[in-house]
Formats: structure tokens, C-alpha cells, sequence
């Protein structure tokens, strides 16, 4: 090699706009250069777009009023929040991505299971959200959808491609921009903007089935931000407060989720909106000529870090189960080839799924909490109640190290938390007004859909009564063996094995 890789990391970083030096591997901590303060913010906007506005629109096509949609989605969000905000704690603690520290429950190998329902949360999320953009532009400004989907596709590849530091502050711009002309929509509706000569919608009020669909859909929303969150925590320092931390990204999620799926209810019920940037161009054009306009494109220029967001850890993702079936070097070669990888996939996958939105949305992410959940519960069991925070960091890059090949406790709760999960699947698809799946004891709860409590308990005791085998003695002495350089080396050979 050239020179170490904090040598090459350092010269990146002071050449302003370059290519993130790491990715899968371990951030020393004397690269740890972010800071608590924008954590918060991130994750604020994280949440801060038209995507949430649109689940928002579910509610009141289930039946639900604005004000329920909002108490069920609020309260969805928040316990969502929970799982998001823990994991998040681990970032600054292990200085890895989510997935490579999976590695502990799941096996180097083994971790493949958890990675396949991973890659189809980020995969999917871009695939309802450039859906989302381009019927929003084609109804808005008549644009071609392929090229919108293109165009998209390609400015959050580059992103992503240069990384972390500059998804910080791309993010950080997006939320200075976004921030004013959403609480200006917000103030204007409340003055019945956009309302004149549209009839509200009638017939809504409240139903226990829409009601636990919302609080599931607002859950699931920020459980599926579990596998991203110590991607962009990770060059935190390692004594960073971790109550801090977990408050920072909690408050900021929930804050912005409530906040955009209730100014979305408001939407659907007063002005019978179905698509968001019909909606806000709507608005705005109602209070200024032109405003309409100005309000969809800053939205969508906000929401293209969000694009960047899933591509970067769909990224991770990949070079993690790529390096688990044959070692790789984490090189910014291997992040292009892996980024134009997924993005062709992405591409594919948009152009060939057509339908209603905000039905795709609604089925998708009652979809990702199902293959989400049995993770999120192994994974959280593990990190703050079986092995509480303490792992041999070094064992993460080698299938020989005390987590293995494969850890068949992790495995065989997902699965049997999976499986325990089925009989209380409920699968609708609204764009076709009809159930796809529903389980006997979905159907004997009227459609109730409980599947995800279940998966988190499920997964989660299993999980944690399997590991009592686990001789965390012998793993504590390994572990106070190890030093900082020790992490840095071995992070250094598994690069050069690659080689």
C-alpha cells in the first residue's frame, strides 16, 4: 500500500470534494470527525419530505379522520423511533456500519440472512420514492418519468459515491431550504390555503383495523432506518454520550414524522390529495402564483439526499455480503462498481413497476416491518442485553474469530420469529381494493395487524434464551486484550487479504 489508511483519509478529507476513504471497514478513532450536534438535524430530515407527507394520505383512504391518522401515525412513528434511536448507539461505540456488526448474531457468513432483508428495505424504499417523484413531476410539470427516474437515480449515485461527509451536509442544506416553505404550507392550511371549491372529504372518523395499519405503517417507517443509522453514526467519537445520542435521533425522527404524516391527513381529508407534490403545488399556487411551482421543485431537490441515504447503505450492505462469501478490499473502486451495481438494479426496478403510489407505499411498508423486525429484535437483544455494548471488534473481519462462520442462534430466531409472525400477516393491496395475504389469526382479529409485536417478542426471547450457551467470560478476556491498534491492524490485514 501506499500509505496507511488514515494517511489517505486525511489527505481526502483536506481535499474538500472526494470520495469517502472508508466503507466496511473499522473508523479509527482518531477519524472519528462528527459531531452530536448533527445527528439530531440529520435525522430530522430524514423524516422532513413528501415521502412521509404521502403516508399521511393512507389514513384517510382507509377511513380514518386527519386528527386519527395523526394520533396513529405519530404514535407508530415514535415506538418505531425506539428501535432506530438504540441502534444508533452503536456507531460510535464499534466506529462500523450496522451490518458488519451483525456479524456477532448472525455469523461472517450467516449475516447473509439479515442482509437479503436489508437490501430489499433500501432497494424498495428508493423504488416507492422515485415513483413517487416521477408522478408527482408528470402530473405537476409534464416531465418524461423515464428521464426524472434517470436523473434521480444518477444524482443520488454520486452522492453516495462521495460519501459520508458530504451527505451531511447535503442533508444539512436540504433541511435550511425545506424547513421554511414547509411550516409556511403548514401555517397557510390552517387559513384554508388551496381548500376553495373542494368539499372535504366525508365519512371519516375511526375504525380499530385503519387504526393499528397507521400505528403499524408509522412504526415500520422508522424500524426500517434500524439498519441505516450507525452507517452515519459511526465517525462519531467513541465517548459520545450514548443517552444523548439516542434523545438526538429520537426527538428529531419523531418530530418531523408526526409533524409531515398530520400535514398529509390534513391534505387528504380537506383537499382529497392523493399525490404530495399535486397537493403542495396546489397550496402554494393558491397563496402566490408561482409559489406552487418553487414548493414541488425545492421539495424534490430536498428529498434527493434521501435517494443518496438509501444507495449509500444498500452499498454497505452489499460489499458486507460480497465480503462474507469472499474477502474484498473496501476500496473507492469497489464503492463505485458497487453503487452502479445497485443503481442499475434500482433503475430496472422502477421503470418495470407501475401502479398507484401511495397503494405501493402502503403495501411496501407494511412488507419491509415484517422482514425487518426478527433483525432488529436479534440484534438490540444482543448489543444492550446479552453482550451489553462489549465486542472483539477485530473477530468482525474473519470467519475464524469467536463469532464464526455462521451463529446459528441468531439464525434460527429470525426464522422462528418470522414464522411465528405469518399467521398474522395481513397484506392489502389498495390500488386493487382487495387482500393479497391473511393469516387465520389476522382473519380471527379482523385485520388487526399485530404480526410485528409478535416478531419482536418472538425473535427477541428466543434470541436472548439461546445465548444463555454464550461463554461471554471468555469472550470479556479476549476483549480486554484487545487495544486500538490492535482494531486498526487487523482492519488494515483483512484490506491487504483482500488484496
Amino acid at each position: 500500500m501506499s500509505g496507511s489508511p488514515q494517511t489517505a483519509h486525511a489527505i481526502e478529507a483536506s481535499s474538500g470534494l472526494a470520495i469517502e476513504g472508508h466503507s466496511i471497514d473499522y473508523i479509527p478513532e482518531n477519524e472519528r470527525h462528527a459531531k452530536l450536534s448533527s445527528q439530531g438535524p440529520f435525522w430530522f430530515l430524514g423524516n422532513f419530505h413528501f415521502f412521509t407527507i404521502s403516508i399521511g394520505f393512507v389514513g384517510p383512504s382507509l377511513g380514518l379522520s386527519a386528527l386519527w391518522t395523526l394520533i396513529a401515525g405519530a404514535l407508530g412513528i415514535m415506538f418505531g423511533t425506539i428501535f432506530m434511536a438504540f441502534h444508533g448507539s452503536q456507531g460510535p461505540e464499534m466506529g462500523l456500519p450496522q451490518m458488519i456488526q451483525s456479524r456477532a448474531q448472525f455469523g461472517y457468513r450467516g449475516v447473509i440472512l439479515a442482509l437479503m432483508a436489508t437490501m430489499f428495505v433500501f432497494v424498495g424504499f428508493n423504488v416507492v420514492n422515485i415513483s413517487l417523484i416521477m408522478n408527482g413531476l408528470e402530473h405537476v410539470f409534464g416531465l418524461d418519468p423515464t428521464i426524472v427516474a434517470v436523473v434521480v437515480v444518477l444524482i443520488g449515485a454520486l452522492l453516495s459515491i462521495y460519501g459520508h461527509d458530504l451527505m451531511h451536509k447535503a442533508f444539512k442544506w436540504a433541511l435550511l431550504v425545506t424547513l421554511p416553505l414547509y411550516a409556511l404550507v403548514t401555517i397557510a392550511l390552517m387559513f384554508g390555503a388551496g381548500q376553495q371549491g373542494v368539499t372535504p372529504a366525508a365519512g371519516l372518523g375511526f375504525n380499530w383495523v385503519a387504526f393499528a395499519t397507521l400505528f403499524a405503517i408509522g412504526a415500520s417507517y422508522n424500524i426500517s432506518y434500524a439498519p441505516y443509522v450507525s452507517d452515519y453514526s459511526r465517525y462519531l467519537p467513541k465517548n459520545t454520550s450514548r443517552p444523548k445520542l439516542i434523545a438526538a435521533v429520537f426527538i428529531g425522527a419523531s418530530l418531523s414524522g408526526g409533524w409531515m404524516i398530520g400535514l398529509g391527513a390534513w391534505l387528504a381529508q380537506q383537499l382529497k390529495a392523493v399525490d404530495a407534490l399535486v397537493a403542495l403545488n396546489q397550496v402554494g399556487s393558491s397563496m402566490i402564483p408561482g409559489l406552487g411551482n418553487v414548493l414541488v421543485m425545492v421539495s424534490v431537490a430536498g428529498f434527493l439526499p434521501i435517494i443518496a441515504l438509501n444507495t449509500y447503505s444498500a452499498m454497505l450492505t452489499l460489499l458486507t455480503g460480497v465480503d462474507s462469501i469472499k474477502k474484498i478490499t473496501p476500496t473507492p473502486r469497489a464503492r463505485v462498481m458497487s453503487i452502479t451495481t445497485i443503481s442499475v438494479i434500482l433503475l430496472t426496478c422502477v421503470l418495470a413497476i407501475k401502479g398507484d403510489g401511495i397503494a405501493l407505499l402502503n403495501t411496501f411498508l407494511v412488507l419491509l416491518l415484517y422482514f425487518l423486525v426478527p433483525w432488529t429484535a436479534v440484534n438490540l437483544v444482543d448489543y444492550f442485553f446479552v453482550r451489553k455494548g462489549r465486542y472483539a471488534i477485530p473477530h468482525f473481519f474473519t470467519p475464524k474469530g469467536i463469532y464464526g462462520a455462521w451463529q446459528f442462534r441468531g439464525i434460527v430466531s429470525y426464522l422462528i420469529g418470522f414464522a411465528a409472525m405469518v399467521p398474522f400477516f395481513y397484506i392489502f393491496d389498495a390500488a386493487a381494493n382487495k387482500e393479497v395475504f391473511v393469516g387465520p389469526l389476522a382473519r380471527m382479529l379482523e385485520g388487526v395487524d399485530i404480526a410485528w409485536l409478535v416478531g419482536l417478542v418472538v425473535s427477541g426471547l428466543t434470541y436472548y434464551i439461546l445465548s444463555r450457551s454464550i461463554d461471554l467470560e471468555y469472550e470479556r478476556r479476549i476483549i480486554d486484550s484487545i487495544t486500538e491498534s490492535d482494531i486498526v491492524a487487523m482492519a488494515h490485514h483483512s484490506v491487504e487479504e483482500g488484496r
